[in-house]
């Protein structure tokens, strides 16, 4: 957990074409509270446009939450290939938006997230969702989406501390 007793919002973004997940959390000390969390779900017939429209949808998040830090999931490559490389392009948009307002991104893997957060590597959508409400009271995430991209800002939060002193050693 993020030590001492500044404040630091964290911004966490379960990237998706179709729908991205984000979820947004407050960091002080030991404590973790809930600030927002929704989806983007961009519109547009081609790749082009849609890419655009979840920059837009993402970047308005940003500016009116203003994360202190953000976090996002890794892409695990499955058989579809081309669903692999969109789901790819899609996570460039959420690494993109974050950097271009100047905040720092962490990246975790789907198992480190769940691990952190439910305590086992390979949990279900569910666990995941009921661990997220558990930790983050008054949550109420509008899909798994939602509660996997607090999942991931959660993880951060767990994290961050030590990914800074591995940074500076």
């Amino acid at each position: 957990m993020v030590t001492g007793g500044r404040k630091m919002r964290i911004l966490g973004i379960d990237p998706g074409l179709r729908t991205l997940g984000w979820g947004v959390i407050d960091v002080t000390g030991n404590r973790l509270s809930h600030v927002a969390s929704g989806l983007c779900k961009p519109v547009g017939a081609d790749l082009a446009t849609r890419l655009l429209n979840l920059h837009q949808l993402l970047s308005e998040v940003v500016t009116r939450l203003s994360p202190d830090q953000a976090a996002v999931e890794q892409t695990f490559v499955n058989k579809d290939g081309s669903g692999t490389l969109k789901l790819g392009q899609a996570r460039g948009i959420a690494m993109l938006v974050p950097a271009q307002a100047g905040i720092p991104v962490g990246e975790y893997a789907p198992n480190t997230v769940k691990k952190t957060v439910v305590g086992v590597g390979h949990a279900d959508k569910r666990q995941v969702e009921h661990m997220v409400r558990l930790q983050l009271p008054g949550a109420a995430p509008q899909g798994p989406d939602a509660a996997d991209a607090l999942a991931i800002a959660i993880c951060h939060a767990h994290h961050a501390p030590v990914r800074e002193l591995r940074k500076r050693a």
